[in-house]
């Protein structure tokens, strides 16, 4: 399962770098917003900054919701450095846009997915990624983990290539039940990557090591 980080926040996506495991970098304009990043102009250098910190894919959303527009800011994004990915919003014109971009060779990550059909949707029209966001669903006391499962299903099932993006992550403990789900990425907060290095008995056998060691060599 690829690891992508859910910031816009450069030391973030630099640690989350160094640690050599990252794959990608997922934004959003409230991601943009909490960064400060404001103005046009800005977000879109502030895009490519992202894309020469990383080798791999990274997500710039569309703010647009009809097709024309969509279309016009999505070119605008694909032209900024290759790494970019454009997001598009789950909705009509959303779907007829990620087709016009498949056509055309833009690679897109249909976001704000919350059903099986909407993913379903999102393959026939081509989309690169499909972003089912579990953390939200689990808000609503429904399993956002059984509708990756489900999705994952239905995608094998009909060989579609588009790649199942686990979003709205809200612990270690998703990002290994989505693994277990068949997930092929999961977008995180820097928190949940680094919580999965954690584990009382790894402190604990660590201690011990190094006390031993210490007892015997002074």
């Amino acid at each position: 399962m690829k690891f992508f980080i859910d910031t816009a926040n450069l030391d973030q996506i630099k640690e989350a770098e160094a640690l050599g495991i990252l794959d990608g970098v997922t934004t959003n304009p409230s991601l943009m917003a909490k960064e400060g990043i404001k103005g046009a102009d800005n977000i879109l250098k502030h895009y490519v900054t992202i894309c020469n910190m990383v080798s791999g894919p990274v997500s710039a959303e569309v703010i647009s919701t009809d097709y024309n527009g969509m279309v016009e800011e999505g070119k605008k994004l694909a032209a900024l450095h290759p790494n970019i990915v454009v997001k598009v919003p789950m909705i009509k014109d959303g779907i007829k846009a990620i087709k016009w971009f498949t056509d055309n060779g833009i690679k897109t990550n249909c976001t704000l997915v919350f059903s099986a059909g909407q993913a379903l949707l999102a393959a026939k029209a081509g989309a690169s990624m499909v972003s089912p966001f579990i953390g939200r669903i689990d808000d609503g006391n429904w399993d956002g983990v059984q509708l990756i499962e489900q999705i994952v299903r239905i995608y094998d099932t009909y060989g579609y290539q588009t790649e199942v993006l686990a979003a709205s992550i809200r612990s270690s403990l998703h990002i290994v039940k989505c693994a277990e789900a068949g997930a092929d990425i999961a977008t995180c907060p820097l928190s949940s990557i680094l919580g999965l290095f954690s584990h009382p008995l790894t402190d604990i056998g660590l201690e011990k090591f190094l006390a031993d060691y210490k007892k015997n060599n002074g």
